[in-house]
């Protein structure tokens, strides 16, 4: 354990700023596709009863409008937040009618490229902008590619953590600029080890073989309908998924928040000329926001992003700029197909843990040798993590996957510790616990029980997939919110369609007018008003 380790966890231990670690917020996005009963994309469009796509705070649709996204507000606790998780999964699955979510990252039976639909949000100039910009990400990478799901986990600690840790260690700059550094300091130790999430909780180790794949991926038949690589933990996040040539060796630099916005404005504001090619209208129509390797910061798929809320219009990395980081976004989780939820409560929990432990520990400047480093770690180990006998490489040296895994592991038991002194039943240790017990045996990880699960479903990664989906729907629908919690949701979806009506109703001027004005970070809007709270319900 590292010296400012040790350190940071004896001084939070200390009784006046240990309950400052129950204050930091953690939220969930869980994404889903909308199927019909046999597996197929629907083709429907995204359900009024579950309010406007556009301003609903809940639920809302990804790149597809039969991509949904279910979002849980803050909350403080892993417990609630997930039981929250729980209720919106339980309403959305009462309002789905004959169609149901997909219990998996890979996506379900696809009709034709040209035929899957991409998101709409209205006549608006906001809600146009972002349908423009999937329109640009089909042009960019296929709508296939943008049909897969996953978990995008979001985590703050308490600002008054960092108040006092800057005083403690006589910290210079304002406690925003601190702040700031902190999370890019967690970032750059996340990145060191983000190969570690990948092994325990990867998830998509097979596909259909109609998925459109790379020639290049060294995919290997499964059975007549199903492919895949037989050591991997997540083909979600490997060259499979999210890939284009106007990314390719664009990382940003997390060294400071200064130079990780610098870096990600310029990959903005630089043509690429594939995309020049292409412009921005096709017969009047517009076809992307604009030709630069990235339209919007958003596009730049990362493992972890550092955020901040925006207000309606404003640029992410404005904000950030501005006013610091707030909180991180971890993307690189796959849709648990054994959880119903798609990620199970004791995964959250060890989430905590090892976020609270890349925000602790020292966290040295990242060198060009250890970005490559940390690059083929995480590439090695979502297409091989399972193989026997599996070495990463840390500072240049050979070391096994089994070995280093469980060393970060037990470094993070005091962590885990310092957690369950806030209360429980040692909760978090046992999380801890439970994936050194997938360290030690890769049979017990998501990826390795998927290619079981399949195996056992005919040996098509269609039948295991739906069998889930299913399995999932049937619980959900067993399980309906009460009366009074469909009423309060029920509320809240008008309420977001009449919001979309009056953003319709008071938009000016041109909407070409508008992108500039979005390019350009000028646009303004009113303060944001605070959410409806979702009912305290099991």
């Amino acid at each position: 354990m590292s010296s400012v380790l040790m350190r940071r966890l004896a001084f939070l231990s200390n009784g006046t700023n240990r309950p400052l670690l129950a204050q930091g917020y953690r939220g969930i996005e869980r994404e889903a596709l909308r199927v019909d009963v046999l597996g197929h994309l629907a083709s429907t469009l995204h359900p009024r009863r579950l309010g406007s796509a556009l301003t609903h705070p809940h639920v809302t649709t990804d790149y597809s409008e039969a991509l949904l996204e279910i979002i849980t507000p803050p909350a403080h606790d892993p417990a609630a937040m997930h039981q929250r998780l729980d209720l919106l999964h339980r309403h959305v699955a009462s309002r789905l009618g004959p169609e149901m979510m997909w219990s998996h990252s890979m996506p379900c039976r696809l009709p034709p490229e040209e035929e899957i639909p991409i998101g709409l949000y209205g006549t608006s100039h906001i809600g146009t902008l972002k349908h423009v910009y999937r329109r640009g990400l089909a042009l960019r990478y296929g709508k296939s590619m943008q049909c897969i799901a996953g978990i995008h986990y979001n985590y703050s600690v308490a600002e008054e953590v960092w108040q006092r840790l800057k005083a403690e260690e006589s910290g210079s700059g304002s406690l925003v600029h601190h702040q700031s550094e902190s999370y890019i300091a967690l970032i750059r130790n996340f990145r060191r080890c983000a190969w570690l999430l990948m092994y325990l909780f990867g998830a998509s180790p097979a596909v259909s073989r109609e998925f459109p794949v790379r020639r290049e991926m060294p995919l290997q038949n499964f059975s007549s309908d199903t492919v895949y690589m037989p050591y991997a933990t997540s083909l979600r996040m490997s060259g499979i998924g999210y890939q284009n040539n106007g990314q390719a060796g664009l990382t940003p630099d997390y060294n400071t928040l200064d130079t990780y916005v610098k870096s990600l404005a310029a990959a903005m504001n630089q043509p690429h000329q594939p995309y020049v090619d292409l412009g921005t209208k096709r017969n009047g129509e517009w076809v992307q926001v604009n030709t630069n390797k990235l339209q919007i910061e958003n596009e730049y798929y990362s493992s972890i992003r550092p955020k901040r809320v925006t207000k309606p219009g404003e640029r992410p990395l404005h904000a950030l700029s501005e006013n610091g980081v707030q909180y991180i976004e971890v993307r690189c989780l796959d849709i648990d197909p054994f959880e119903p939820l798609g990620v199970g409560l004791e995964t959250c929990r060890f989430l905590d843990t090892f976020l609270l432990f890349c925000a602790l520990d020292e966290s040295p400047l990242t060198i060009t040798r250890e970005c490559r480093e940390n690059t083929h770690n995480f590439a090695l180990t979502v297409e091989a993590g399972r193989r026997p006998g599996l070495s990463l490489i840390r500072d240049g040296v050979p070391i096994s996957l089994k070995m280093w895994g469980l060393e970060m592991l037990n470094r993070m038991q005091e962590v885990a510790a310092l957690l369950d002194s806030l209360g429980g039943n040692g909760e978090y240790t046992l999380a801890l616990a439970a994936q050194k017990n997938k360290v030690r045996d890769p049979e017990l990880t998501p990826s390795a029980r998927v290619l079981t699960g399949i195996r056992e479903h005919n040996s098509s990664f269609y039948n295991f997939a739906q069998h889930q989906s299913v399995s999932h729907h049937r619980y959900f629908l067993s399980h309906p919110p009460s009366d009074s919690s469909n009423d309060l949701f029920d509320a809240m979806a008008l309420q977001s369609l009449e919001e979309q009506v009056e953003i319709e109703r008071n938009d000016t001027g041109s909407f070409d007018d508008f992108v500039k004005r979005y390019q350009d970070g000028i646009l303004y809007a009113p303060p944001v008003e605070a959410a409806t709270p979702l009912p305290n319900e099991a």
